[in-house]
């Protein structure tokens, strides 16, 4: 007998049970929370609410809290038939109905229900219905909605309750994004804010400390572009015998100057009429007809379409503009506005006191430049003069005695070593390291030492190095020069024998003493005497608010007394 073939049998594939479908909602919700940005958590709901139904197509709509819907997501469309529909929903028919009602709704025909509005031009025809509502706390945060069952004509009972149960961990999902949304939002205000108050923080340091005037504008103006993500920047200071703004600096990533001009008149363009108004000013139409003439082409060529220029203000006059240049259109907030008026004003302070400190640079040298004429035309050049007188003898002496032709050459030799002497005492005077202030103890022994070998007086230090350690840079500075000044006094004009510099401490004072056992002079002559030598002490007591004491008599020496409280320090 032929063998028989077996019957082959088909069968269809085992519809997931229950349980299984049990499983995958627990799968699906697990993984809403694996983004915790709003929008992967959205994409991932309507994802699973696509996959637990079997739908064909899958939505999720925000409301927007005026009856329409501010973000709507879909599934199961591909981009050309995105595309291809006229308009998204707007919140009427269906959608309206659930947002109404906040309940389910489950249709084998959409388009039969009494509150279906139908479908835009270019949408796909769509029939089975299941809309199912998010709420959380009582509150409506979204809706989901699925169409087109695979495999059936109707959504079933268990989709809706898939469905409802996702909803329910998708409310949980949906607030969990938001307020990761929120936190990260205020996480990044608040470092925006912490780099204003650093920058408001650098730029009041600025203020107070002695800053080249370029160095500082530099580095503030990279510190505001950076700040506000600006392309460039750039500053026009007014000239300070001028009523005209002339570029002082030009920073960013766009390599030329803004303007085709370097110097504005005050109420001329866009930078003089910043300076004439003394307000902010901005404009996001850099190549309208009144400014593109101005204008560098490469700037416009570069992108930069919006422009915010701001006064820079002290004492109440405006020193100078500060303008930084956007890419594109870049609108700016009334906080923006203001934080970059404060920094305005916070750098025309700093530019004020950097011209200040400069001017002061310029007195302190022209004074210093006098004080050496005078002593150099008082002293030196007296010296020279009367060595020369003395050569000019030297011609009549021909016939004279060998002898006095030697005192002769002998005081002229003398008189030349004098000069180089104090020569020599200018140009400590002038150089003074700061290798010696580190170490004032050390720099008042250099002093004496230099002294003694330029005038063969006898000199004695006594320097207490606690004391020299606490007085500050400033006040080493300051007596190390009266210290110079007093020595250099006793070399022109005591004939002293012996000189005595002390640094001690006494009464709660750090006290400096130079005391001389020259010939000294009348106390009534004190006033008198205060040329430039003794003038410069007191003065450059006063200046570390010490207390200074001449004391002189004909006969007895001078003794100069530099006294300074430490609770000063």
């Amino acid at each position: 007998m032929p063998e028989k073939k077996p019957r082959r049998t088909t069968s269809k594939p085992a519809q997931p049970t229950k349980s299984d479908r049990i499983r995958s909602l627990h799968r699906a919700t697990l993984s809403l929370y694996a983004d915790l940005t709003l929008e992967g958590t959205l994409r991932r709901i309507v994802q699973a609410a696509r996959e637990l139904t079997h739908a064909r197509y899958a939505a999720l709509g925000i409301p927007d809290n005026h009856g329409g819907l501010e973000t709507f997501l879909t599934e199961g469309l591909g981009q050309e038939e995105v595309d291809a529909i006229a308009h998204p929903p707007v919140g009427r028919g269906l959608i309206g109905e659930m947002m109404r009602t906040s309940a389910s709704v489950r249709l084998p025909d959409l388009s039969a229900h009494p509150r279906s509005a139908g479908f835009p031009e270019g949408h796909p025809p769509m029939k089975s219905f299941l809309g199912v509502p998010i709420s959380a706390f009582g509150r409506p945060v979204g809706q989901l909605y699925l169409t087109d069952r695979i495999g059936a004509e109707v959504f079933s009972e268990e989709d809706q309750s898939l469905i409802e149960m996702l909803a329910a961990h998708a409310a949980a999902a949906i607030e969990n994004a938001r307020l990761y949304r929120q936190i990260r939002d205020r996480e990044e205000e608040v470092t925006a804010r912490n780099r204003e108050l650093e920058l408001v923080n650098s730029l009041a340091t600025a203020v107070s400390s002695a800053m080249e005037l370029d160095a500082l504008l530099a580095e503030m103006l990279d510190r505001v572009i950076d700040l506000f993500d600006a392309q460039a920047g750039e500053v026009f200071l007014k000239a300070e015998d001028e009523k005209a703004y002339g570029l002082a600096v030009h920073r960013g990533r766009v390599a030329e100057a803004f303007w085709a001009a370097s110097r504005f008149r005050v109420g001329e363009g866009f930078v003089g009429r910043v300076a004439a108004s003394g307000k902010a000013a901005w404009t996001t139409q850099l190549g309208d007809a009144e400014e593109t003439h101005r204008l560098q082409p490469s700037v416009l060529a570069s992108g930069i379409g919006t422009m915010v220029s701001v006064p820079l203000k002290a004492r109440a006059q405006v020193v100078g503009v500060m303008s930084l240049a956007f890419r594109g259109n870049r609108p700016l907030r009334v906080g923006e506005i203001g934080l970059l008026e404060a920094l305005g004003a916070a750098v025309g302070v700093a530019v004020e006191n950097a011209r200040l400190y400069r001017q002061a640079r310029r007195v302190a040298v022209l004074e210093e430049r006098e004080r050496i004429a005078m002593e150099l035309h008082d002293g030196i050049i007296q010296s020279i003069y009367a060595i020369g007188l003395t050569l000019d003898s030297l011609k009549t002496m021909e016939g004279s005695d060998r002898e006095e032709r030697s005192a002769a050459l002998a005081r002229v030799i003398e008189g030349l070593n004098a000069v180089i002497r104090d020569i020599r005492t200018y140009i400590l005077d002038l150089q003074p390291s700061r290798v010696q202030m580190d170490d004032f103890g050390g720099a008042l022994r250099r002093l004496t030492n230099e002294f003694r070998a330029n005038t063969t007086v006898e000199t004695e230090l006594l320097a207490d190095p606690k004391v020299a350690e606490t007085i500050s840079d400033s006040v080493r500075l300051a007596m190390f020069h009266i210290s110079q000044e007093a020595l250099a006094n006793t070399a022109k004009h005591a004939q002293a024998s012996r000189v005595w510099v002390s640094l001690r401490r006494e009464d709660g004072d750090a006290v400096l003493q130079v005391i001389d056992n020259g010939r000294g002079f009348p106390a009534d002559e004190i006033p008198t005497r205060l040329g430039h030598g003794l003038s410069n002490i007191v003065e450059r007591a006063r200046g570390i608010g010490a207390q200074v004491e001449i004391a002189s008599s004909p006969g007895e020496g001078t003794t100069v007394t530099v006294r300074l409280p430490l609770d000063s320090e």
